[in-house]
C-alpha cells in the first residue's frame, strides 16, 4: 500500500512570487491545445477552409471563458443549489474552488457556437477540430489534482499494489488514485482513440459526437472508483453525480456519431 507523497503545490518561489503546479499543469494544456490545433488546422479537411494559427489561438481564448464560466455555473447549479441560493454572492468567489468539468463543457460548447458565427465558420467544424485537442488538457488537469492530492478515490482493498493513502481526506485508509485513472483513461486513452480516429476522412460531426461518447463512457468507469462529494454522496441507482451527468453525454454523443455517420446531421451556423 502506498501513501501519497505530499507534494509542495509550489513549484517555484522566487521572493513574494509562488508558481503553483496546478497553475502549470492549466498553462500546459494551453499549451498543448495551440500545439495540437495548429496541427489539426494544417489536415486537408481544415487547410481547405483556410485556418490559420491564430485562429486557433482566437479559439483558445474562447474556449478558457467557456470553461470558467460554465465550469462556475455547473458547480453552482448541479452540485450546491441551495448553498448559492442563499449566499448568492459566493458564485463569484472562484478563488474558493468549485468547478464542474460538465458545466464547464456546456460553457466550451456555447463558447464555439458564439465563435463559428462571428468567423462564420459552420459549427460542427470548428468542434471536429477542437475535440481531439481537449483530452490532453483534461491529462493536465488531472495529474494537478493528483499533486493537490484532492478528488481522491473510494476505499481500495489494501492489497491493490496501487492503493493508496490521501492523508489530505482525513482517514488512513487504502483509496483508488482515481486522478490517475481519470487521467489515463478520460486522458491518454481518449485523445489516442480521438486522434488516430480524426486522421480520417470523417463527415462533419463525427469527431465530435466521438469526444462526446468516449468521455461519457470513461468518465462513467472511473467515477465508479472516485471517492463522490460528501454533501452528496451516492445518488439513485448508486450512481455519483458525476455518473448521471455522463448519461447524457453517451446518449447525445451516440445520436450526434450516428446522425453524422448516416449523413442526417443538421448543419448548424
Amino acid at each position: 500500500m502506498l501513501v501519497h507523497p505530499q507534494f509542495d503545490p509550489i513549484a517555484v518561489q522566487i521572493g513574494p512570487l509562488a508558481v503553483h503546479w496546478y497553475g502549470l499543469t492549466y498553462l500546459a494544456a494551453f499549451g498543448l491545445f495551440v500545439l495540437l490545433g495548429r496541427m489539426q488546422a494544417r489536415r486537408p479537411r481544415f487547410a481547405a477552409s483556410g485556418w490559420t494559427p491564430a485562429e486557433v489561438e482566437d479559439l483558445l481564448f474562447f474556449g478558457v471563458l467557456g470553461v470558467i464560466l460554465g465550469g462556475r455555473l455547473g458547480y453552482v447549479l448541479f452540485y450546491k443549489p441551495l448553498h448559492f441560493l442563499a449566499n448568492p454572492l459566493e458564485i463569484f468567489a472562484i478563488w474558493q474552488g468549485g468547478m464542474a468539468f460538465h458545466g464547464g463543457l456546456i460553457g466550451v460548447i456555447v463558447a464555439l457556437f458564439v465563435y463559428a458565427r462571428r468567423r462564420g465558420r459552420p459549427f460542427w467544424d470548428v468542434a471536429d477540430l477542437v475535440a481531439p485537442c481537449v483530452p490532453v488538457g483534461l491529462a493536465a488537469g488531472r495529474l494537478g489534482n493528483f499533486i493537490n492530492g484532492e478528488l481522491w478515490g473510494r476505499a481500495a482493498d489494501p492489497s491493490l499494489p496501487w492503493a493508496m493513502v490521501f492523508p489530505q481526506s482525513g482517514l488512513a485508509i487504502a483509496r483508488h488514485p482515481s486522478q490517475l485513472y481519470q487521467f489515463a483513461l478520460e486522458g491518454l486513452l481518449l485523445f489516442v482513440l480521438l486522434w488516430l480516429y480524426s486522421r480520417g476522412p470523417r463527415r462533419p460531426g463525427q469527431v465530435a459526437g466521438a469526444f462526446l461518447l468516449g468521455y461519457g463512457v470513461f468518465r462513467f468507469i472511473a467515477e465508479a472508483f472516485r471517492e463522490p462529494d460528501a454533501h452528496l454522496g451516492l445518488l439513485s441507482l448508486g450512481l455519483s453525480m458525476g455518473q448521471w451527468l455522463c448519461l447524457p453525454m453517451v446518449l447525445l454523443g451516440a445520436l450526434i456519431l450516428g446522425w453524422a455517420t448516416r449523413g442526417r446531421l443538421a448543419p448548424v451556423r
